[in-house]
This record gives structure tokens, C-alpha cells and sequence, in this order.
């Protein structure tokens, strides 16, 4: 009994466009608008899934070099991040984008929610034989090792990686917390297992310790959306007053804002019965009410920096590197 085209066993030697679409049932010109991200509007989504199995399948690859030279364009630079929704992350974009001008295309990949980039997720995209990879934000551990050049952003401690100077901005906050008189204070960490946010939180600690300042032993952590930490703040909230906190240090912007929503909700005074920090410095701390202090940790630099040690790997010359500074913006939250 013949095999169907999807039970078929992946052929040997190079795989064409002609044996995806004989594997998918469909025809060439669909395979090339699935391959090459065109397909939204054009192919319908079972479709376009039937294709993508089957590239998953027989292992097929696009030939970028030979497609760059037909369309007149350069090669491809992924970027893979954790949520481009992030405010944050679109200032990274527009760094990368900034430096690499129009030398390379780039294309952005975003992981599943909540997730931190992994090695599975360099590997499919090196398929696709780009130039190089960015990858923001990686989860702990991940080893990213490639055939084509990987610059990771904001991984301490990763290979080749692009990192903030994290200290002195850490260290700022805390003196500036101990200047306004907290000896008790609140951490409310992400639950992204990306590296960063666990030297932050060590670092928080360590300089607190040297302060004499105290964190509570009432621990919280959430997704880095408001709606997470606002519900997880609201659960802990009455047990950091009771534990005489008066500060509560957020790993990120975004959950300074759902500690800043429940304060309200809440009747809490900020900053004169709990005062509120982030990190991120992003464009709307300067808005919010009261407007949050933050240690700032600029994307768009993140980005320019990576960019440029990819471009200079590419280019055979000694990559820069940067450990980009960071300091303190004391707002309204914490009584500047």
C-alpha cells in the first residue's frame, strides 16, 4: 500500500522546495510564501501548518545566500527575545536596527510567553543559515553554541555576552533607600528564569546586607505583565506591613506597576507609608503616579552593543566589549 506524503521517510542529500510541497500536498509558490514569513493573509493556517510539519520533517533549509542575490537584498540577522510587548524590548529593537541600518535584515522571533529563550530555539533558526543571532534575555544555563555567530544580551555569566554593569546602579538604590531612612524592605522578584534577574536579586541583597538594611523573609514573585504582580502583590501586601516593610523593590518596571496598583487600590500611601523601585527606567516610569524611581538599564544601548559585536564578528575585526553603565532615577515613589 503506497505511503501517504506526510507518512513518507525523510529523503536523503539536499531537501528541495519541490519535496515539501509533495510532502505537504501543496504546491512550490505555497511552500516559498510559508518559508519566507509571507504567508499571513495568503495561505490559509492549516495549510501553512501542513508546511511547516513537513520542513520540520525532512529538515529542509532555505537557501538565504542564493535568495538575498534574487531579491537584491542582504542576508539575515534573527533576533530572538522573551516578549517583544515589553516596552523594554522594543528599545532594544530600535538599537539593533539603528547600527545595523540597511547592511542586514532582521527578523524577530518571540518565545512562548513567559518562557526565556533556550539552545532548541538558536538551533531552529540556524537552519535558516542567518548571518547571526541575537538572543535576548536567555534562560540560565543555555549554552547557545552555534554554527553561525550568537551575541547573547543581558546574560551574565554567557559566552560572548553583551551585559549591563549592574553594581553600581544596584548599590545607588540601596544608598538611596538608607538615606530616607528604611532599615526594612520588600522584594518583589520575575519568575523569567533569565539570568539577569537572579544577579539582581543577589546583588540587591548583598548590598542591603551592607547597609544594614533587612528584606523580609515574606517572598513574592510574578510574570513580568502588571495584571501578575499586581495579583501577587495583593496577596502578600498585608503581611510586608505587618512585617514593618517600608520599601518594596521591584526586579522590573513592569511589576513596580502592579505594586504601584495595589498601593492605590489599596488606600497605601507612596511614598510616604511605602515607597516603590524598579528597574528598566522605562518611558512611562516618568508617568506613573507617583512616577517610579528606577535603576536604568537602557535598551536601546543593549541593543546598539550587541549589534555592534556581531557586526564586528562578521567582519572579522575585534568585537567591543562593553559593559554598559547603569545608575539610579530617583522619582516621586521614593520621595525625590
Amino acid at each position: 500500500m503506497p505511503t501517504s506524503p506526510r507518512s513518507r521517510p525523510a529523503p536523503s542529500g539536499r531537501v528541495t522546495a519541490a519535496m515539501v510541497a509533495e510532502r505537504a500536498g501543496t504546491s512550490i509558490a505555497t511552500v516559498s510564501l510559508v518559508v519566507n514569513g509571507k504567508d499571513r493573509g495568503r495561505v490559509s493556517t492549516p495549510i501553512a501548518d501542513r508546511v511547516r510539519d513537513a520542513v520540520e520533517q525532512l529538515g529542509y533549509v532555505v537557501d538565504h545566500a542564493a535568495s538575498s542575490l534574487a531579491r537584491g537584498s542582504g542576508d539575515l540577522v534573527v533576533l530572538i527575545a522573551p516578549d517583544l510587548s515589553n516596552p523594554f524590548f522594543a528599545e532594544v529593537i530600535r538599537g539593533v536596527r539603528d547600527t545595523m541600518g540597511d547592511r542586514f535584515q532582521l527578523v524577530l522571533s518571540v518565545t512562548e510567553r513567559g518562557e526565556q529563550p533556550v539552545d532548541a530555539d538558536v538551533r531552529r533558526f540556524e537552519r535558516l543559515r542567518p548571518a547571526g543571532i541575537l538572543v535576548d534575555a536567555p534562560a540560565e544555563h543555555a549554552s547557545m553554541a552555534a554554527s553561525v555567530p550568537v551575541v547573547l544580551l543581558d546574560a551574565p555569566g554567557g559566552p560572548g555576552a553583551v551585559n549591563y554593569d549592574l553594581t553600581a546602579g544596584v548599590e545607588a538604590l540601596v544608598a538611596h533607600l538608607a538615606a530616607a531612612g528604611h532599615r526594612r524592605v520588600a522584594y518583589l522578584d520575575g519568575t523569567s528564569r533569565a539570568t539577569t534577574f537572579a544577579v539582581r536579586r543577589t546583588l540587591f541583597g548583598q548590598a542591603c546586607t551592607a547597609v544594614g538594611i533587612t528584606v523580609s523573609p515574606v517572598q513574592a514573585q510574578a510574570d513580568l505583565t502588571i495584571d501578575a504582580a499586581a495579583s501577587a502583590v495583593g496577596q502578600v501586601v498585608d503581611a510586608w506591613l505587618a512585617d514593618r516593610v517600608t520599601a518594596v523593590v521591584a526586579a522590573a518596571d513592569t511589576l513596580a506597576y502592579g505594586v504601584l496598583r495595589v498601593a492605590a487600590e489599596r488606600g497605601i500611601a507612596v511614598p510616604t507609608s511605602l515607597a516603590v523601585a524598579g528597574f528598566d527606567d522605562l518611558p512611562s516610569s516618568s508617568v506613573t503616579a507617583p512616577s517610579l524611581t528606577s535603576v536604568a538599564l537602557p535598551g536601546a544601548d543593549l541593543g546598539r552593543a550587541a549589534a555592534l559585536r556581531l557586526l564586528a564578528t562578521l567582519d572579522g575585526v575585534e568585537a567591543p566589549d562593553p559593559a554598559l553603565p547603569t545608575r539610579l532615577v530617583p522619582r516621586a515613589s521614593t520621595g525625590a
